[in-house]
């Protein structure tokens, strides 16, 4: 099947799959019974062979799922069974929490470049990487293969550094900024709002005491 045709929420799924089954293989794992799957990601197990289904067939019948098999099949389906390389936008506190973050590396994902817009943080290194002047990143994309975006500025300056990563030929971004941007329909936009998550929390909270 085409792509283009597969759910965004399916895709959302197989992401939550593969953590799944990477933290289930550290415990020694090596077979899973799509029910077993489907209780740890909190789905119905005929969702997970729906969701699978679209990429082939996985599972013995009778046995189940070998772990690691099915790590690498979902990880090639994603296109993550290889090293993706990103620059980041943004040397603020969330930027270095990022920058320090193990798991980027660990799962494939390799910050290669750091920009910023602050003339005191520009030429300071991080992890061994220098920072750059974020008017330099379309020059400097190029140079250091860069395939993914991650916005962690201010809000008021978060468009900014989308249209550098854009002018960069950059298809894919994620804000990590409390701001939507405008990008044309070939660039593929994320968002990671934090307060969005702190809201339904709170609305959740608040919604179990109003019924009690």
């Amino acid at each position: 099947m085409r792509s283009e045709h597969i759910p965004r929420a399916t895709i959302k799924r197989l992401a939550l799959y593969v953590q799944v089954l990477e933290t289930l293989k550290r415990e020694g794992a090596e077979v899973i019974s799509s029910e077993l799957l489907a209780k740890a990601c909190d789905v119905n197990p005929s969702q997970i062979r729906k969701d699978l289904a679209y990429f082939g067939g996985f599972g013995v019948r009778g046995v189940g799922y070998y772990v690691q098999e099915l790590i690498t099949s979902i990880k090639q389906s994603l296109g993550v069974d290889r090293i993706w390389r990103a620059a980041l936008v943004g040397v603020g506190n969330l930027g270095k929490a990022l920058l320090r973050h193990q798991e980027f590396r660990r799962r494939g994902f390799h910050i290669v470049g750091i920009f910023d817009c602050d003339p005191f943080k520009i030429g300071e290194e991080i992890g061994g990487i220098e920072v750059i002047c974020s008017k330099r990143l379309p020059e400097k994309a190029g140079e250091l293969g860069v395939e993914i975006g991650l916005i962690t500025t201010p809000p008021e300056r978060a468009q900014r550094a989308a249209n550098y990563l854009i002018e960069a030929g950059i298809k894919g971004i994620v804000n990590f900024a409390p701001a939507r941007i405008a990008a044309p329909e070939h660039v593929c936009v994320e968002y990671v709002d934090f307060f969005h998550h702190l809201y339904n929390v709170a609305f959740n909270i608040t919604l179990g005491q109003s019924q009690r």
